[in-house]
This record gives C-alpha cells, structure tokens and sequence, in this order.
C-alpha cells in the first residue's frame, strides 16, 4: 500500500453529494478541485500506510462529527470559489 491520505476520498465523496443539490455553483473540474483543495487544506489529515490503517481510520468516518466538520469546511470552501472562481 502506498501513503494515503483517506481524508481526500471522503471530501471528494461528500463534495459531489453536496454540489449536487447547488444549482447556483459551477461544478466544473477545476472549481470542484478548488473547493477540495481549500476544505482539505482547513481539515486534519488523516494518512495511513497500511491496509489495517485504512480500516481502522475508516471507522472514524462514521462518526457524525467527522462528516460534520468536512461539510461544514467544504461548504466554506463553496463560498470561496464560487466568489473567486479561477476560470472564464
């Protein structure tokens, strides 16, 4: 197993669930980027090297307060973006 961060595939997860019900936010590749890159840069990682680790770590995301804190900074992140989009 290589260095993983299961962090990123639980915003990005979460994300696409929470853009799909905001129609008035571009969901272009680049800005739904922008936004994971802006919620994980304000969340705690969570990085394991083993498949034991990814388990158990992956436990924690059933707790309600984990996906509470990821929706609360990816819909922080939303408001950021879709205020300063970096495209045309």
């Amino acid at each position: 197993m290589e260095l993983r961060n299961i962090l990123k595939d639980e915003v990005l997860f979460i994300l696409d669930n929470v853009l799909k019900d905001m129609d008035d936010v571009c969901k272009c590749q680049q800005c739904r980027l922008d936004i994971a890159a802006i919620a994980l840069n304000h969340l705690k990682p969570k990085y394991v090297v083993t498949e034991k680790g990814y388990v158990f770590s992956k436990t924690d995301s059933l707790k309600p307060q984990f996906s509470t804190d990821i929706i609360t900074e990816i819909t922080k992140a939303i408001d950021i973006v879709r205020n300063n989009p970096r495209h045309k």
